[in-house]
């Protein structure tokens, strides 16, 4: 059995400021509340056993903080494995700028097209179907080098994408909203006899 744990960095906003869209050119720390949930997500991955044996993060710094924090509260003495693919998207004009001038830029249908089915609006820099070739590959990579448990920690343009490991990510829209709250996380497993990944759990607040 592998499980994968995948974990939306801790907030980058403090209660007086205003947020923007952090993408992958916009390098924030997290706050002190980010670093709480930082905290709270050690907690509850030693909590539910999930201890991880291999920690993945992007290479923007709110990941690799909330990473160092939440493997300290759990024991770890483990460096987290900074990688590309797990950087936020590219949001094009759209990036560091208030979701006010985001939503009059692509319209408000745009924006709840992407919160629902992850179709992204116009402008931004992504290709989705990379990011699914992405986790596909890392997810096959975690089966073959026999990990028990891993840890990612991105964010979430990137995250949203990660359910596609299923091969059912209609089924999953089905069920659940793509979009992982800023903390929380989503569980994956995969068992030996089907040869699968299923979702265990999605936008689990610790």
């Amino acid at each position: 059995m592998t499980t994968l744990v995948i974990a939306r960095h801790g907030n980058t906003f403090g209660p007086d400021d205003v947020p923007t869209r952090v993408g992958a050119r916009t390098d924030l720390p997290l706050v002190e509340s980010g670093r709480a949930q930082a905290a709270r997500l050690g907690d509850y991955l030693a909590e539910q056993a999930l201890v991880p044996d291999r920690v993945f993060t992007s290479t923007l710094q709110r990941t690799r903080e909330m990473a160092r924090i939440a493997l300290e509260r759990c024991g770890v003495d483990r460096e987290p494995e900074a990688l590309n693919c797990f950087d936020e998207i590219d949001y094009g004009p759209d990036e560091n700028q208030p979701e006010s001038d985001v939503v009059a830029r692509v319209g408000q249908a745009a924006i709840d097209a992407w919160n629902q089915r992850a179709e992204v609006p116009p402008g931004w820099r992504v290709d989705p179907d990379d990011i699914v070739v992405e986790w596909r590959r890392f997810a096959d990579g975690l089966i073959e080098g026999g990990v028990d448990v891993a840890l990612v920690v991105t964010s979430n343009g990137v995250a949203r994408f990660a359910p596609h490991v299923t091969d059912d990510f209609e089924g999953f829209l089905g069920r659940h909203h793509p979009k992982l709250s800023t903390g929380a996380v989503g569980i994956f497993r995969h068992g030996p006899r089907d040869d699968s990944w299923v979702v265990d759990g999605w936008n689990i607040r610790p």
